[in-house]
C-alpha cells in the first residue's frame, strides 16, 4: 500500500507516531484498564493528551488483527489501510525466496514484504512518499527482521531513475478511503507506469488483488494466484528474469504446493459423480488450472461448467477439499426436505457455486433431527443441477 494517491504529507501523524513509541507507558496503562471505550479514554486523559490516547487505542485494536496475519502482530507499527492492504507473513516469505541481491520496494506501505525480502538476504530499498508510511516500515522491519534492516526512502517512485536490481511494487488499491479498486486502471501507480517498470527493470513482481483484471495485462508475464489456509490472498506478477515458464501458476499455503501450467494445455474427463467429490482451492480455479489439476490427481469433472471434481478414491493435495458422497438427490426443494427429515445429521454445511440457492432461506427450511455434521453440495452433474449429501473427509 502507499499514499502516492495522498499527496499531501500528514506531519501531525508522524509526529504522533514518535510520541507514541517514545511514551510506551501509555500501552502498559492500557492494558490494565477495564470498563467501556469511554471510560478508558476518560481514564488515560487523566495521564496523557487526547491524541496519544486515541493512537493507542486505535494501535492497539489493529495489533489484536495482526495476529492473524503475523507471529509478531501484537508488537508491529500499523494503520488500518496498511493493515488491510499488507502482504501477511505467509505470502511474503513465499514470494522473498525468488529474489536476490538488491530489490528496489515500492510503495512500501507497514513493510511487511520489504521484511521478508530483507530477512532472506536481500539488500532492500524501500520508497513511499509518506513518511508516516516510511517509520512504522523502519520500526517494523527491526521487528520483522532484526538481523538485517532495508534502507528507507521517502518519494514518489515515478521520480526514481535507478533501474538496477529487481523490482517489487504492491500499488494502491483504494480509490477512496472506504473503496477499493478492482480495476488496475484504477491503481496508483496505474496500469500504464507498472506495465512502464516491467520492461525497464530485468524483473520483479507486482502484488495485484485476485479480483483484479490482471488477464492479458502483462506481456510474457507468470501470474501467480496464492492462497492461505483454502483463500486466495494474492495474484503476483512475476515479470523478466524473476517469471517462470509457463504463464499461470497456482500455489497453496502454508503447504507449498504448487502448480503452473497453461489453462488449455489440458481437458479433463467429464464423469459421473463417484464416491467422493472435490472442492478445487479458488487459487487453482482463478489461475484456470483446475483441468490441469484434475489430470495430475487422475480427476474427472462433474460438467463442463463446474469446477468440482469427482473420484472413486481420495488423493493426496493441498489444492483439494474432500467429500465423502452419501447420496445424490435432485435439485427439488420438497425431495431434498425429505430426506433430511429422517437423516443423521444436525448440523450442515451448504455449498454451492454456479447453481443459485437461497441458503438462509433453505436451511430454515429443513428438518435436522440428528447430531451428525453433513455437507449439502450443489452442483451440475452431466449438465443437470443436483444436490449432493455429502460428509468432509
Amino acid at each position: 500500500m502507499t499514499s502516492v494517491s495522498n499527496p499531501g504529507i500528514d506531519w501531525n501523524e508522524w509526529q504522533t507516531l514518535c510520541a507514541l513509541r517514545d511514551t510506551p507507558a501509555i500501552f502498559s496503562r492500557l492494558q490494565e484498564c477495564s470498563g467501556s471505550e469511554l471510560q478508558v479514554q476518560a481514564r488515560l486523559r487523566r495521564e496523557f493528551p487526547e491524541s496519544l490516547v486515541r493512537g493507542a487505542i486505535s494501535l492497539q485494536e489493529l495489533r489484536h488483527k495482526a495476529r492473524a496475519k503475523f507471529a509478531l502482530g501484537d508488537q508491529l507499527w500499523l494503520d488500518r489501510v496498511g493493515l488491510e492492504q499488507c502482504t501477511s507473513e505467509l505470502v511474503a516469505a513465499h514470494k522473498s525466496a525468488r529474489f536476490s541481491g538488491l530489490v528496489w520496494d515500492y510503495c512500501t506501505g507497514i513493510g511487511s514484504d520489504a521484511a521478508a525480502l530483507a530477512k532472506s538476504g536481500c539488500d532492500v530499498v524501500t520508497v513511499d512518499t509518506d513518511p508516516a508510511c516510511s517509520l512504522r516500515a523502519k520500526w517494523n522491519a527491526a521487528i520483522l527482521s532484526p538481523a538485517r534492516s532495508p534502507l528507507f526512502v521517502c518519494a514518489r517512485a515515478e521520480d526514481l531513475t535507478d533501474r538496477s536490481g529487481w523490482l517489487h511494487i504492491d500499488p494502491d488499491r483504494r480509490v477512496t478511503q472506504a473503496t477499493r479498486a478492482v480495476r488496475i486502471e484504477d491503481y496508483v501507480p496505474g496500469l500504464e507506469q507498472l506495465q512502464n517498470w516491467t520492461r525497464e527493470f530485468a524483473g520483479g513482481a507486482i502484488k495485484l488483488s485476485p479480483a483484479a483484471n490482471f488477464g492479458g495485462k502483462f506481456n510474457d508475464a507468470e501470474i501467480e494466484l496464492i492462497s492461505v489456509h483454502g483463500e486466495c490472498k494474492e495474484a503476483t506478477v512475476w515479470f523478466g528474469r524473476l517469471a517462470g515458464e509457463k504463464p499461470w501458476r497456482a500455489t497453496a499455503l502454508p503447504s507449498g504446493e504448487t502448480l503452473a501450467g497453461e489453462p488449455m494445455e489440458a481437458v479433463a474427463d467429464i464423469l459421473p459423480l463417484g464416491r467422493y467429490l472435490f472442492d478445487p482451492d479458488p487459487a487453482i480455479v482463478r489461475a484456470g488450472l483446475v483441468d490441469l489439476l484434475a489430470e495430475r490427481l487422475g480427476l474427472a469433472r462433474l460438467d463442463a461448467a463446474e469446477e468440482y471434481l469427482t473420484g472413486d478414491s481420495l488423493v493426496d493435495s493441498a489444492f483439494v477439499r474432500a467429500f465423502e458422497v452419501e447420496t445424490e438427490l435432485s435439485n427439488n426443494p420438497k425431495d431434498v426436505r425429505a430426506y433430511y427429515r429422517t437423516s443423521p445429521f444436525g448440523q450442515l454445511e451448504i455449498k454451492c457455486r454456479h447453481i443459485p440457492v437461497e441458503i438462509d432461506r433453505l436451511r430454515k427450511q429443513l428438518d435436522l433431527p440428528g447430531k451428525e455434521a453433513g455437507v449439502l453440495i450443489f452442483a451440475r452433474v452431466s449438465g443437470k443441477a443436483r444436490a449432493v449429501v455429502a460428509r468432509r473427509v
